[in-house]
C-alpha cells in the first residue's frame, strides 16, 4: 500500500508494463511473481519470494522488506532472512530494507552484523530508500 500511494515519486506497475520499457519503474506483483521475474531475467536463484523489484537509471533492484519491532529470536530469523538477499548472485542491486530496533546502537546481533558483517551492503531505512533509487 506504501508503495502504491507513490511514496518513492512514481506508481507501482504490472509486470506487462515493466516489461514494455526502461523508464524507471517498480514492480507491482505478488512476492511470487517478483522472484519468477527475477529468476528468470536477473538471474536470481534464490527460492523465496521478494519483497520488491524495481527499476531506476536503467538498473535493477531486487530487495527484502523487514520491520523489526525487537531484540532476539524471531526477530533476529527475520533479520537473517533479509540479508540472505546478498548471498545470492543477482544481476540486480541487492538490497535490505530494514526498519525498528535494528539501528539501536548495542552488542545485540542484528547491530552487531549491520556495521560489521554487512557494513559494506545496501541496508537502509525505507525512509532514505527513494534517495538511494534517484541516485541511481
Amino acid at each position: 500500500d506504501w508503495l502504491r500511494k507513490k511514496s518513492l515519486g512514481i506508481t507501482p506497475v504490472s509486470l506487462e508494463e515493466f516489461m514494455a520499457n526502461e523508464e524507471d519503474a517498480i514492480l507491482d506483483a505478488s512476492d511470487r511473481e517478483m522472484m519468477d521475474f527475477a529468476r528468470n531475467y536477473l538471474g536470481y536463484r534464490r527460492n523465496k519470494g521478494l519483497d520488491f523489484v524495481a527499476r531506476f537509471g536503467g538498473k535493477y533492484v531486487i530487495g527484502e522488506a523487514k520491520f523489526l519491532t525487537d531484540f532476539g529470536g524471531h526477530q533476529n530469523a527475520q533479520f537473517d532472512d533479509a540479508v540472505a538477499i546478498f548471498n545470492n548472485e543477482a544481476r540486480a542491486i541487492r538490497i535490505a530494507i530494514l526498519d525498528g530496533v535494528v539501528y539501536i546502537k548495542g552488542k545485540n546481533k542484528m547491530y552487531t552484523s549491520l556495521i560489521t558483517t554487512y557494513k559494506d551492503q545496501n541496508i537502509m531505512s525505507a525512509l532514505v530508500l527513494r534517495d538511494f533509487l534517484y541516485q541511481l
